[in-house]
């Protein structure tokens, strides 16, 4: 393919990215991937140049663009040696004066104000910054220095325990260790989220939100001898848990739980479990810097939508822990919304239930709880608290 041609693939690819944001489709990965399946013309190197090009337009554009087009028009008014590309044989149409360009930009207005206070103007271009890749040790079979030593780029993340660090573009899967169980691919955050539940043997612990299982496992790699169920609504997702599971050593029970009769179907652990993780659906505006297209999905009603899910799945954790036990709540959010305001409301309407801080040394506190950023932390976003419930 001819920079003009790649140029073009873009364009069009950013056509598709946009309306699946729109329509709540698959994500801007899968979408660049199923396209190249139909261009088996394109080459290894035109397919990582095009890719290139579409998150480079998605990571300046803050709101979401009227075309494919107006992305690649708006990324070449910052890229004056793209320009000449328009016109050419294969490449986009000429430049048109005047025609749409989308501006650049990081947060979209409307969700500037929804953003936690902490997270000032200055800390926004880290939002979108490529991140890198994060592995979680699995402490049950070995430790950091072993695994710094099979993976020679790695250095140890700053606030985990278990975490090592790898550029952004390593791959992993086709490594023993890995294969072996020995580490899961865990962003930073992720891994701090389970050290905030404290887990130690003998404990009953419930995974409300388990989704493909990541955080359970950091729980069973922790604490071994605890007993760890990991429930989800989402089939497909579950179903990823117990080979993960297998390959780790890790004994999970994986449920699957059916909207809105939760509570039925986890009858056996009403008022049982020493902790319930809810890892709640959220906006995922913490983690913009692997999905910047996040930003075109979100809605004032999607938010509405999820911060009445965060509650409800909130209240439902109070009815499962024991007395004396502890719920910690989680979103890979910035959004006060999603976080403070959601614990501060927690607290409000439970008499005698207190928050407990977390996560010494890390992120700043926020409300009842803590905020985790990419500009401070290093980490994906994220709210996490703990709170305990009175015996």
């Amino acid at each position: 393919m001819t920079p003009a041609a790649r140029l073009q693939a873009a364009a069009e690819i950013l056509d598709l990215v946009t309306a699946s944001a729109r329509d709540d489709g698959p994500p801007a990965d899968a979408i660049v991937t199923r396209y190249f399946k139909t261009r088996r013309y394109a080459g290894s190197k035109d397919r990582r140049a095009v890719r290139e090009l579409v998150f480079r337009a998605i990571r300046r554009t803050g709101e979401r663009p009227a075309s494919g087009r107006a992305a690649i028009v708006g990324l070449a008014g910052d890229d004056p040696d793209m320009q000449p590309l328009f016109g050419e044989p294969r490449g986009p149409d000429p430049l048109i004066e005047g025609e749409p360009a989308s501006p650049g930009g990081i947060v979209p207005a409307w969700l500037q104000a929804e953003l936690s206070p902490l997270v000032s103007d200055d800390e926004w271009p880290a939002l979108v910054e490529r991140a890198p890749l994060d592995l979680r040790v699995n402490a049950a079979w070995t430790n950091r220095d072993a695994m710094l030593r099979a993976f020679p780029d790695a250095v140890p993340t700053r606030l985990s325990p278990w975490g090592l660090r790898l550029p952004a573009d390593s791959r992993i899967d086709d490594n023993g260790p890995y294969a072996d169980g020995l580490i899961e691919v865990q962003d930073e955050g992720s891994q701090l989220i389970a050290l905030a539940c404290a887990p130690v043997a003998g404990m009953r612990i419930l995974d409300l939100c388990a989704g493909a299982g990541g955080k359970a496992l950091a729980l069973a790699a922790a604490a071994p001898a605890a007993t760890i169920l990991a429930s989800d609504s989402n089939r497909n997702r579950l179903a990823k848990l117990p080979p993960r599971a297998e390959r780790a050593g890790a004994e999970i029970e994986p449920r699957l739980i059916n909207p809105p009769r939760e509570l039925d179907d986890l009858d056996d652990w009403r008022g049982q479990a020493d902790l319930v993780l809810v890892d709640a659906p959220c906006s995922g505006s913490g983690t913009w810097r692997r999905n910047p297209e996040a930003r075109w999905r979100l809605t004032p009603d999607r938010l509405d939508r999820l911060v009445d899910v965060q509650e409800r799945l909130l209240d439902l954790a109070s009815e499962l822990v024991r007395p004396g036990g502890a719920v910690v709540y989680a979103v890979c959010s910035l959004l006060r919304a999603e976080g403070a305001g959601q614990a501060q409301r927690f607290l409000g309407l439970r008499s005698g239930w207190t928050a407990q801080d977390v996560l010494d040394g890390a992120g700043r506190a926020d409300g009842p709880g803590r905020l985790l950023t990419p500009a401070k932390d290093q980490t994906d976003g994220f709210f996490v608290a703990r709170f305990m419930k009175p015996c």
